[in-house]
């Protein structure tokens, strides 16, 4: 019998056997992934039950299973609470859900993201926008998917301030989100030459924005930036009614969907320009998931419910192509594959966790030019990604240049 001489000859051929047998599997009973969001309160038309029948829609692409193991989608409502989201993940990750899709707002994000870092876990992020998810809050294991402030603000300002150089007024909204995109708003329009005359934080949930309407008013501003997320229908319809645009004064949505729109009517918001990461004619692909999801909800998908799709589908593609569902390795496999689907044709996972692809400039129609329920918007620009989000260079993530 033939002896092997060198022990670390043995060592290698020990080593090289064992690999041979070891292999990538799904080691749990399915592919469970969790849609953590605001159920029933101000973001749920947004996000809510529409971002958790596009999850179960990507899922049904994949025929609800991959390598013979199901795909379960779970739903549960924070509340918008921090703590609250905080403990849901927790438990979800402990009865074995590799996967959490949505977030909702921004504070309960953030909380959700602490609770990766920590674990390893994926978070898919649709519907928080705060900027510190890819800056100095991000993780390697949780990608910000749709939108974000920086390229919100900054492009609503740079399209607003092309035409107008007056005064602008804040109304923003009191969460993690709302200060983001002001901050963000007042660096671009003090770079582009422009005043701020004042601004003015609402409680979320505010049901009357006659004071703060008043306050813009009496301030001199000609541009009023309305950013209150799910109440921006109320404060925007209030404006109508007091006739703000009429004393020339325009109103500046500074985070507005098409669900705003058809809660507020075309008539009040006619002519507003505003940055979408997705809409319905955007191309071929985008109308037939957008009539798909109709079919089911009765409404056009918002862009963050879009972003769910995209995300969750992006995500159990990387599931199948590894067959695993081991988090370093799904994470690896979505970053070095590009993203193209109904949401985006052009997307990719930057290294600070950015999902970053072409946003849209619009334009709301008028009552006129509307052909129809849902025909909201008109294709001013498109962004390309090297234009619409933060650069790198400005980035505080620690994980930029590793």
């Amino acid at each position: 019998m033939a002896t092997l001489r060198n022990p670390s000859t043995a060592i290698l051929l020990i080593t090289l056997a064992l690999a041979g047998t070891a292999h990538a599997e799904i080691k749990g009973d399915a592919v469970r992934i969790g849609v953590l969001t605001d159920m029933n309160g101000i973001f749920a038309t947004a996000m809510g039950p529409g971002s958790v029948e596009a999850a179960r829609m990507a899922a049904e692409e994949f025929g609800g299973k991959i390598n013979g193991k199901p795909i379960e989608i779970l739903q549960a409502d924070h509340q918008n609470k921090p703590d609250l989201a905080a403990s849901l993940a927790r438990k979800w990750f402990s009865d074995g859900v590799q996967a959490i899709a949505d977030g909702g707002s921004s504070g309960a994000a953030l909380a959700v993201q602490e609770l990766v870092r920590g674990n390893g876990k994926i978070f898919l992020v649709s519907g928080a926008g705060a900027n510190q998810l890819t800056d100095d809050a991000c993780a390697p294991s949780s990608v910000q998917w749709t939108q974000d402030a920086y390229s919100t603000a900054t492009a609503v300002v740079s399209g607003v301030m092309q035409t107008s150089k007056e005064p602008w007024f804040f109304i923003t909204g009191d969460y993690a989100f709302g200060h983001s995109i002001e901050a963000t708003a007042r660096d671009r329009i003090a770079a582009l030459g422009g005043k701020v005359a004042g601004s003015v934080k609402a409680q979320l949930g505010t049901p009357d924005y006659s004071s703060f309407l008043l306050q813009a008013q009496s301030s001199g501003a000609k541009i009023l930036a309305i950013n209150v997320a799910g109440d921006n229908a109320t404060a925007i319809k209030q404006a109508e009614e007091f006739g703000l645009a009429d004393q020339g004064i325009k109103i500046v949505p500074m985070s507005f969907q098409n669900v705003d729109i058809e809660a507020v009517g075309l008539k009040a918001t006619r002519g507003d320009l505003i940055v979408t990461s997705f809409f319905e004619d955007v191309s071929p692909a985008a109308r037939k998931f957008s009539d798909a999801f109709y079919a089911r909800r009765k409404a056009m998908p918002s862009q963050i419910q879009a972003g769910v799709y995209s995300a969750v589908r992006h995500y159990l593609q990387a599931v199948q192509d590894t067959d695993s569902d081991d988090s370093t390795a799904v994470m690896a496999k979505m970053k070095t594959t590009p993203v193209s689907d109904a949401y985006t044709p052009n997307g990719r996972i930057r290294e600070d966790q950015r999902m970053v692809h072409d946003l849209y400039l619009v334009q709301v129609k008028t009552p006129e030019e509307s052909k129809g329920p849902w025909d909201f918007v008109k294709l001013v620009a498109t962004i390309p990604p090297d234009q619409a989000f933060r650069p790198l260079d400005r980035s505080k993530c620690s994980l930029v240049g590793k």
